[in-house]
């Protein structure tokens, strides 16, 4: 195991820049996921500690060494993609041992590591197999298995889940949390689907256009964070934002582009008149006769609870209610924000406003 640095990195595809100086600092036996949408540089960032792009600049470390000039054969990083890059010709096993096989590892150990990790993958049954008499989920616990028995450093996950279904992905999911429960080996982990980085990391890294927007754990994310950009897109349904101002009269108030206004706790000093933008979560709204006036446009029943989307004047909110509410499209319904749980971000440069 060890930690991973990542020192002012920048890559360009010729004249297109994708990164602008990142640095992270990831410590030994930590799981980090990098999260963001399409195109933000996530997995561009990673093939780049992998030693599969090279760096424009900046320095990449693996423990104490600088890895910017050694291949990635030699970076002791072992990499799971997306479409899981098996070999057809090749038996589970043979899959496995691959670059054991390339290093010229004794054959004894080749077949104790496979073993191994076939035990902890529970792969021991299908080690004969060929990767088309797989399922989606058994070939994803093979290209682990193949991470695996390379003993490296650090683990690095491309978006292995995509390509499974729904059940199988929180399936998954599970089985690598606990797979790094039991190696603790230092982890970065990419995906689009920040459910998957809140319920698996440690630490999760939002990017967008090449640049960390925000670092930290995955519930101070959720609650604190520190623009537009990060508050929209971690969680799930998104966090409401409605577009305003403040007015100061007797006790602060948020007063939406349409005229509604909604009472705030608190509000930031000298800010009467102040441009900004009211974000609160879905599950953060109550059934209220003391609420706003809503006009119902979706009623989305899970069973657990009921999703609505409506219409506040010209602008949209969600919201989540445990109860199973009997409500249909068109009709109108009050809803109340919790006053501690509203979020204000300037309305020109989309930084949190604290109160």
């Amino acid at each position: 195991m060890a930690s991973l640095a990542i020192r002012n990195v920048e890559k360009s595809f010729g004249s297109v820049p994708v990164l602008h100086g990142v640095s992270l600092d990831i410590a030994d036996g930590a799981f980090v996921s990098l999260v963001g949408p399409s195109g933000c540089g996530k997995s561009t960032l990673l093939r780049m500690v992998a030693g599969l792009d090279e760096i424009s600049s900046g320095e990449i470390l693996v423990g104490e060494r600088v890895v910017n000039s050694i291949s990635p054969k030699d970076r002791d990083v072992a990499m799971v993609f997306q479409n899981y890059a098996l070999y057809p010709h090749m038996t589970v096993a043979e899959n496995m041992s691959f670059s054991l096989k390339l290093r010229r590892a004794p054959k004894s150990a080749i077949e104790q590591r496979v073993k191994s990790a076939a035990e902890i993958l529970g792969l021991h049954e299908l080690l004969t197999r060929y990767p088309r008499q797989l399922s989606g989920g058994q070939r994803q616990r093979v290209a682990m298995g193949r991470a695996i028995v390379r003993d490296p450093q650090v683990f690095l996950f491309d978006e292995p889940l995509s390509n499974l279904d729904a059940k199988l992905r929180v399936q998954m999911r599970s089985e690598i949390k606990e797979l790094h429960r039991r190696l603790g080996t230092t982890t970065v982990y990419v995906t689009h689907d920040q459910i998957e980085a809140m319920t698996m990391s440690d630490t999760i890294v939002v990017m967008n256009k090449g640049r960390i927007e925000q670092i930290g754990s995955p519930l101070h994310l959720y609650d604190k964070p520190h623009n537009l950009f990060v508050a929209g897109f971690i969680g799930s349904p998104a966090m409401n934002m409605l577009k305003g101002g403040i007015v100061i009269d007797r006790c602060p108030f948020f007063v939406t582009d349409d005229g509604v206004r909604l009472p705030i706790e608190r509000a930031p000093t000298a800010s009467d008149g102040r441009q900004v933008t009211l974000g609160i979560r879905p599950e953060h709204l109550e059934i209220s006769d003391e609420g706003i006036e809503t006009t119902v446009a979706l009623v989305e029943p899970t069973g657990s609870s009921t999703q609505i989307t409506a219409k506040l004047a010209t602008q949209e909110v969600v919201g989540i209610f445990r109860e199973r509410l009997q409500v249909a499209p068109g009709e109108m319904l009050r809803m109340k924000p919790s006053p501690a749980h509203i979020h204000l971000f300037d309305r020109e440069t989309g930084k949190r406003v604290d109160c």
